[in-house]
């Protein structure tokens, strides 16, 4: 798979926007501030339907405007297709396939892609709904139909939630128990569904991301990868995770999971009532990030944090492209080499050569080894242009 063409129409400072991309390698360099980053952001979106800087998708719809509107020709199989999403400032975005509406949701079933950006680094270090995110985006990537899943899951726990709320403001009532028994029901059913795909997604990414780990930071440190389900009591608010051997991907499945999951919820009950919310289920679960036998968060330095983070990536983009049907996913690595050192970008540029299409973003063009650099897009001031321009600063664009 891999994108022809880009068009993008009052996307953040792009008024108007065309840009071609060949097979292969594609760099997009210039000067800081003046949107290689936008552009990368952009396909990120159609492939995942959020965006890896901000949570509010208004934020990447142009000042002054109400809508954004990106655009992508795609091409895999020998077939030609155009994607194109609509971001409304305030209202329901849109989307279309060969000019065709779409549920918005369905995006991701046509455009495959895996980007790795340094906001990445919140994966090892940051709290446990950055690493949920991964695991649900890459699973919808798989198995596009999950989306619904996930998608009922998140109106089932407002619901449940909301009913919380009710009994713990006005007293328990009988006809209040019986409801919360039909939405534990409903909770466990597409929980235990979660819960299963992605104990078997993480013990598939096991063998793609030790090799990738090793070949990015060049030494192997035993990167390991370990579920942390609220269901065997596992407390995010409290720090606590389930012990490894309880909580192994592989101890749970199918009726066991709901059954371990509809025990948890019973134990809870009270504490639940008594909170007015949901305290066991994937929406509270973790994925721990081990090296060398330890958490990577809070004992991995900076760079061994940051080689996990791009491990993961692309451990990730092996499994897609090992199963999709549609080829490679396209990689995306914004602004990564100049956080590298000479050996690692080496490393780097020979694990993604590979790959039918790689997009890279960098402000200095010398930052990015040669074999990456041969199809080079310039920008400035949010415009294609035929000459770099100087490459300087350290605020990324």
């Amino acid at each position: 798979m891999r994108v022809t063409h880009l068009s993008l129409t009052d996307f953040r400072n792009y008024a108007q926007a065309e840009v071609p991309f060949g097979p292969g390698p594609n760099l997009i360099v210039g000067r800081n501030g003046q949107g290689k980053t936008n552009l990368v952001e952009a396909l990120g979106f159609l492939s995942t339907l959020s965006s890896h800087r901000v949570s509010q998708t208004g934020a990447m719809v142009r000042s002054g405007a109400e809508s954004a509107i990106i655009r992508a020709r795609l091409e895999y199989n020998g077939r030609d297709i155009l994607a194109e999403v609509q971001i409304n400032r305030s209202g329901l975005n849109r989307a279309q396939i060969n000019r065709s509406v779409i549920k918005t949701r369905e995006l991701p079933r046509y455009f495959s892609s895996v980007l790795f950006a340094p906001e990445d680094l919140a994966l090892v270090r940051g709290d446990p709904s950055g690493r949920r995110r991964f695991l649900d985006q890459l699973l919808v990537l798989r198995s596009p139909r999950l989306s619904g899943v996930l998608a009922d899951y998140d109106r089932v726990l407002k619901q449940r939630n909301t009913l919380l709320k009710s009994a713990r403001a006005s007293g328990l009532k009988t006809t209040q128990l019986g409801t919360l028994d039909i939405w534990d029901e409903r909770l466990v059913a597409l929980g235990s569904e979660i819960i299963d795909a992605r104990a078997d997604l993480v013990a598939e990414l096991m063998p793609p991301l030790q090799k990738a780990y090793k070949s990015v930071a060049g030494a192997d440190h035993g990167p390991n990868l370990v579920a942390s389900l609220s269901i065997l009591g596992a407390d995010e608010e409290a720090g606590e995770t389930a012990s490894p051997a309880a909580a192994s991907p592989s101890a749970s499945s199918g009726s066991a999971t709901a059954d371990t999951f509809r025990t948890a919820l019973a134990g809870l009950r009270r504490k639940e009532l008594d909170r007015g919310m949901t305290l066991a289920g994937p929406h509270r679960d973790d994925l721990v990030f081990e090296l060398n036998n330890l958490p990577a968060k809070g004992y991995a330095s900076h760079g061994e944090s940051w080689s996990f983070a791009l491990a993961l990536k692309l451990a990730s983009a092996e499994l897609l492209r090992r199963d999709s049907s549609s080829g490679d996913p396209v990689l995306i690595l914004d602004d990564v080499f100049a956080e590298l050192d000479q050996s690692r970008r080496r490393r780097l540029a020979e694990a993604v050569t590979g790959y039918e299409q790689v997009l890279i973003t960098a402000a200095v063009f010398e930052d990015v080894p040669a074999v990456l650099a041969a199809h080079a897009i310039h920008i400035h001031a949010g415009a294609v242009v035929a000459a770099p321009e100087a490459e300087s600063g350290t605020v990324r664009g």
